[in-house]
């Protein structure tokens, strides 16, 4: 195969990695919360119930933000529900999920978990605008964050939380754009509520950061005109709009699968068109960045089986999306880091869904087991080595022709350059059975050793780690990578994702 280039130079950079792109996602939506991160009669349980195995993945994949409590879940959420002493809270019909909600976990049990994660872990709070609106919001926010001598807030020091939680980021309602959503509204309703909440919000703290919604996914039919007339009326209240996608395989193509980064990186292209063409026309120096706050890879014509299904009748924390990652779809994962990656000047929030058992990179088995998913390496690798200036990478890769994106380079690239003056390549073989040469030329960087060229592939790419054989897949050293007289020389196995640090 033919060999494919890119060059590194200092002089050419995309933007500053922000912290917050290597966020997560916990939603009340089948055993996120309920035997993920929380079961306190779990062998490993602390006093708050969190499961310490959990905690210690969770840890290492480095996950920073953390998005609660929904998705689709939080349209019908009463935070009231989930304060104060749990024996007193109520249950309620979860409509997303069609499920029975305990509310044993709740705002207080939220804020101590991302604690216990680190000081790297950051909330942000998704509000319910589906049933409710502005007055709701308004007290969720003196409740969490307003220091002291209210009602809302002396209620909190009453529960045993004084110190207020400092929620900055606040996500205005989910997917409104959805006819699935409850209290779903037309893009002119949601902008008018969006607006008027992200208002108040900012009369009580001007300082919170609010992302309005976007589109659900690219191919919504209202996908441009949606985020053109919600921005149109929010444009100078909100920092971020959002962006959500899920991909999967579809009749069996798996080399438009292996090239689903094509359409993220459309999908993002156009929202900062459409951002920057409505900033353009109310004349605002403003630039809206992005908030990818929901993507993976997700099965959903597994999940759409069930739905239409009569199976479900309210049960507690059922098993719901549960997929088992293969190497395959780790692959596809780790090209959408890329993709993250290689727009980092605008996409300043990302939100991998979910964090634990949901489409999860962590598994956890009742009073057993916690194990990573395949796609857990890619995510910690990039989370770990990705932070610094991304490097402007253009590849001349040979291509090959996918039914659903057309001719598309085999190989998907960026680079990241730490403060200490490192470079990490993050790489992927969209080949499914060629190996693929590859040369990066290093310009302006003074960089004379390979310390890593980290794999993840397997023989077979339905490979996966499941209770019975948790370490099935891990990631292998590569053989053969050099780094001579400025040029990096090495082999990416087929259908690979590649770690390549430098020194």
């Amino acid at each position: 195969m033919r060999t494919a280039r890119f060059t590194l130079d200092p002089a050419f950079t995309v933007g500053e990695v922000n912290p917050r792109l290597f966020g997560s996602f916990v939603e009340h939506l089948g055993r996120c919360v309920y035997t993920g991160i929380f079961e306190p009669a779990h062998p490993t349980a602390d006093a708050e119930g969190l499961r310490q195995d959990v905690l210690d993945l969770v840890r290492e994949l480095g996950v920073t933000t953390i998005r609660y409590p929904g998705g689709n879940f939080v349209s019908g959420y009463r935070w009231e529900d989930s304060v104060g002493p749990v024996e007193d809270r109520p249950r309620r019909l979860d409509l997303a999920w069609r499920s029975t909600e305990t509310n044993r976990f709740g705002l207080a049990e939220y804020i101590a978990f991302l604690k216990k994660v680190g000081p790297q872990a950051e909330p942000m709070m998704a509000i319910n605008l589906g049933t409710r609106g502005v007055a709701e919001a308004l007290e969720l926010q003196e409740y969490a964050n307003h220091p002291a001598g209210t009602a809302l807030s002396d209620l909190r020091a009453a529960h045993g939380d004084k110190d207020p939680f400092g929620i900055k980021v606040w996500c205005l309602g989910n997917e409104m754009d959805g006819p699935w959503q409850t209290g779903h509204k037309t893009a002119e309703e949601y902008g008018r509520v969006a607006a008027e909440t992200a208002r108040a919000m900012r009369q009580l703290d001007p300082t919170v950061e609010l992302v309005a919604c976007g589109s659900s996914s690219q191919s919504m039919p209202t996908f441009a005109e949606w985020e053109a007339t919600v921005l149109a009326e929010t444009y100078d209240l909100v920092d971020y709009i959002s962006l959500h996608a899920y991909y999967e395989p579809q009749d069996g193509d798996l080399d438009s699968f292996l090239a689903s980064a094509v359409d993220m990186e459309s999908f993002i292209e156009n929202v900062v068109a459409t951002c920057d063409h409505v900033g353009a026309r109310l004349k605002s120096q403003k630039k809206i960045n992005l908030s990818f706050d929901e993507w993976n890879v997700w099965y959903t014509s597994k999940w759409h089986e069930i739905e239409n299904s009569d199976a479900r009748d309210w049960p507690e924390a059922p098993r719901l999306l549960e997929d088992n990652y293969s190497v395959l779809d780790a692959v596809v994962f780790g090209s959408l880091l890329i993709a993250l990656l290689r727009h980092a000047d605008r996409v300043t929030v990302a939100c991998l869904a979910q964090l634990v058992n949901v489409i999860a990179p962590i598994m956890t088995e009742p009073g057993g087991p916690a194990w990573r998913q395949t796609t857990f390496f890619p995510f910690a690798q990039a989370s770990r080595h990705g932070r610094g200036q991304v490097l402007d990478v253009r590849v001349d890769s040979p291509t090959h022709e996918t039914k659903k994106y057309g001719e598309t380079a085999l190989l998907h690239a960026t680079a990241v350059r730490a403060d200490d003056g490192t470079v990490t390549v993050f790489a992927v073989n969209r080949s499914r059975t060629e190996a693929l040469p590859l040369e990066i030329a290093l310009s302006g960087l003074d960089l004379t050793q390979v310390t890593e060229h980290s794999v993840l592939a397997d023989q077979d790419p339905e490979a996966r780690n499941t209770l019975d054989d948790p370490d099935r897949v891990t990631p292998h050293q590569a053989k053969g990578t050099t780094l001579e007289e400025g040029i990096l020389t090495t082999v990416l196995e087929p259908m690979s994702w590649n770690t390549i640090r430098l020194a």
